[in-house]
């Protein structure tokens, strides 16, 4: 990669490609993800289909704040510039845990709009995730420090759920288990009875015994690569 500040701030999976670059995925790390040594199968999968997966570092407490949102349109536009991709290229927004909330915010917010999104056991009401653990508020304060607004105004501008009148009509798919004690299927829940109540199309996977990160059957993977490229 000729572009040196591209490769300080996102890994990608470019070295596995073969031919021209079908789309680009963004995949959103969760709470306490950092710089990436090694490509997950699924960005392995999707390199096998000519898809371009990038990791942004875009912080491990960030909650997807206003710092992060600027960052990965800068990564996203480089992108383009650095691979040389049309503008027709279509753009997927991925995540899990706290990157399954900067995916839904990125399509919310994004400069470049995605045309899907993806999400395994995301956060989706981070009003509540507040609460949910106390590892949460002292991240959401470290990550919303400084903002003028109230900061239950600043936790809504965060919070998908709290968002749903802004979220763009794409497809969506969420993933999400019965046995998550770390975000609670509720989250999941919640915003996708509220995604079909705005006529979005959402599909939408419980999966019975999983936890989070925990018992995640190799199906799941298979069907988030298949959200993909079903797509492209």
């Amino acid at each position: 990669m000729q572009d040196q500040w591209l490769n300080d701030c996102c890994q990608n999976n470019s070295d596995f490609i073969k031919n021209k670059i079908r789309a680009v995925v963004l995949l959103f790390h969760g709470l306490g993800g950092g710089v990436c040594k090694s490509l997950l199968q699924y960005e392995l999968a999707l390199a096998e289909q000519d898809i371009l997966t990038i990791e942004p570092y875009y912080g491990p407490w960030c909650w997807m704040n206003r710092q992060a949102r600027l960052f990965v349109d800068e990564i996203v536009e480089r992108t383009w510039r650095e691979f040389k991709l049309d503008e027709s290229t279509r753009l997927f927004s991925t995540g899990l845990s706290m990157g399954g909330l900067a995916a839904l915010l990125y399509c919310r917010y994004g400069k470049r709009p995605p045309v899907g999104c993806d999400v395994l056991y995301p956060v989706c009401d981070a009003v509540y995730h507040y609460r949910e653990r106390p590892d949460v508020s002292t991240s959401m304060n470290a990550a919303f420090y400084g903002y003028s607004e109230p900061f239950e105004t600043v936790l809504e501008e965060h919070s998908p759920l709290h968002q749903i009148e802004a979220m763009p009509d794409i497809p969506y798919q969420f993933i999400h288990g019965n046995n998550d004690q770390a975000v609670n299927i509720l989250h999941s829940d919640k915003m996708v009875a509220a995604l079909r109540e705005k006529g979005c199309q959402v599909e939408y996977l419980t999966i019975d015994g999983m936890g989070h990160g925990i018992n995640v059957p190799l199906s799941v993977w298979q069907k988030r690569v298949d959200f993909i490229t079903a797509r492209v």
